[in-house]
């Protein structure tokens, strides 16, 4: 479980993944590989969390630029303590969410 000062993070974090979530809500996709993904984003937020415990001066970047920084093209972070399978699914949700956020800035 986290700690109380991960809270504001995590709540940014939720703000910046909402509109790719409800995006996601409104694809015709069915309700399991919605599922997927929000598990998918919700394991990409405690990435980005633990990576902010282990560097705590970046408790201070704002929560899209520390998304910005482990999401690219070719999938995100590599997950601790994960199958390779899950990694899989992981990176097909982290680039899906890339070509969202690349999108929303045209």
């Amino acid at each position: 479980m986290g700690v109380e000062e991960d809270l504001p993070l995590g709540t940014k974090l939720v703000e910046c993944f909402m509109p790719f979530l409800l995006h996601l809500a409104e694809s015709g996709l069915s309700k399991r590989t919605i599922q997927n993904h929000v598990d998918n984003m919700w394991l990409l937020g405690g990435e980005i969390i633990r990576d902010v415990n282990e560097e705590p001066h970046r408790r201070k970047v704002i929560a899209e630029q520390l998304v910005r920084e482990v999401i690219h093209e070719d999938g995100g972070p590599l997950i601790h303590n994960g199958w390779e399978d899950e990694q899989r699914s992981f990176d097909s949700t982290c680039r899906k969410f890339h070509r969202f956020l690349s999108q929303s800035q045209r």
